[in-house]
């Protein structure tokens, strides 16, 4: 009896000590745990926290704790993003509206020193005048419009419409801009009304942003096209032109907000940067695509926008 008291008191000792060594080794596992965290945070690394153990829990603890570090690091680079892409565009809307802003006030002063200008001088100063103040004008709303897309609670009312039917009206409207520059114009939108769930004036403003780009920045290639087609389960439109095209290092970032396409495909231009963003976020209200495909120069610059289809 006494043999097997002693047995069973032993093997509690050698139990409860193992369990303490356990618990020594898991208490300085967290120790070096949150000092490693600590330094972490103080010297704002991007390291993660390594600690050799065969403690299953603990090493669930590593993972959480590890995901968590990448996911504030995630958020600072987020924060960072976004603080130079506001520092930017205070910037360039500083100088968007400075320059226009700078010539109308050199007309202005020319219309007043009228005895130096003769009647047809002073016409055409003043048709400048009015072009540059309209454009001044056409400028402040894409900010404001822009603005007012972003905001959380922007909403656009869907229905059924005809992607087919909107891109016709679309190109009428640029039709004597597109003679005028002297363009091969190649247009394929077939009698199928490929309709989709979206909004006319959304869809009429993104196809205006994409013509005008093209022919402001791609004209230089003498064509411009225009093809609405079927894609699986989805309608799309190509709006397309062979310009100097789209460097793949400007690709990625031509949708942001305020980037311009001025040196990627024509210096001789200047646009404010907005249209292709406004057009992005209206294709998303719309639960589209908008995508981009330039390859080589002179070859093919395509602007895609992808809706799912309607089938009733």
């Amino acid at each position: 009896m006494v043999l097997l008291l002693s047995v069973i008191i032993a093997v509690l000792v050698v139990i409860i000590g193992g369990l303490f060594h356990r618990e020594k080794k898991r208490n300085l596992s967290i120790l070096e745990i949150t000092n490693k965290i600590s330094d972490i945070l103080d010297q704002e690394t991007a390291e993660k926290v390594l600690v050799p153990t065969s403690d299953r829990a603990i090493r669930q603890l590593l993972t959480q704790i590890n995901r968590l570090l990448d996911n504030k690091q995630k958020v600072f680079a987020d924060y960072a993003r976004t603080k130079d892409s506001q520092k930017k565009m205070i910037s360039n809307m500083s100088h968007d509206l400075k320059t226009p802003l700078t010539v109308i006030l050199g007309y202005t002063e020319k219309l007043n020193h009228k005895n130096v200008l003769t009647a047809q001088e002073e016409e055409q100063v003043i048709q400048r005048l009015n072009n540059k103040v309209n454009s001044l004008i056409t400028l402040l709303n894409q900010f404001f419009d822009l603005v007012k897309i972003e905001s959380e609670d922007y909403d656009i009312p869907l229905s059924k419409i005809s992607l087919s039917e909107v891109c016709r009206n679309s190109v009428l409207e640029f039709y004597d801009l597109l003679v005028s520059r002297d363009l091969r114009v190649e247009i394929d939108i077939p009698e199928l009304p490929f309709y989709f769930h979206g909004n006319k004036d959304a869809l009429h403003r993104i196809l205006s942003n994409l013509i005008s780009n093209s022919i402001r920045y791609g004209s230089d290639g003498g064509v411009f096209g225009l093809t609405v087609r079927e894609e699986g389960d989805c309608v799309a439109v190509d709006v397309w032109d062979r310009g100097k095209g789209i460097a793949e290092i400007h690709q990625e970032r031509v949708f942001e907000r305020l980037y311009t396409l001025d040196d990627a495909r024509n210096p001789q231009f200047q646009g404010s940067g907005l249209g292709l963003s406004i057009s992005k976020r209206l294709t998303e209200e719309m639960n589209g695509w908008i995508s981009l495909s330039s390859s080589e120069p002179y070859k093919k610059t395509i602007f895609t926008c992808k809706f799912k289809q309607l089938t009733y």
